[in-house]
């Protein structure tokens, strides 16, 4: 089983369901655009929860790609299996809160992991050259 691929998948799918749930929440409050500023309103913590990990997976899954292309140390394949799972974390922590006006631990640790863990991609990457 190539783990890389595996995770790459599973960030992709995170994206995909995270838009839909998005779209879904959109017509439910009847909103066709826009975000609401309430920090404790639904639509608002899928938004940024999509819009975050937008920012970081597309990223992220190149890293673990070219990764997947060479022979590959235990420490790279742990990084990608980490920051895989904090970027699941880091959603968690934004939609299960019941707000998001104050950080939490779940938030906390996926973002620590996915800047620790993709930074650790990044490093593995540069090795290559």
């Amino acid at each position: 089983m190539n783990i890389a691929l595996l995770c790459i998948g599973l960030l992709g799918a995170l994206c995909i369901v995270l838009g839909i749930a998005v779209s879904l929440n959109r017509m439910k409050q009847k909103q066709g655009s826009g975000c609401p500023s309430d920090p404790k309103d639904t639509l608002h913590k899928y938004i940024r929860a999509h819009a975050n990990t937008i920012e970081f997976a597309p990223v992220l899954m190149v890293l673990m790609y070219i990764l997947s292309q060479s022979q590959m140390a235990s420490w790279v394949l742990w990084s990608i299996i980490l920051v895989t799972l904090s970027r699941f974390v880091l959603v968690a922590g934004l939609i299960f809160p019941r707000t998001m006006a104050r950080p939490n631990p779940l938030r906390q640790i996926g973002a620590g992991g996915t800047y620790i863990f993709g930074l650790a991609l990044c490093i593995a990457v540069l090795k290559l050259v």
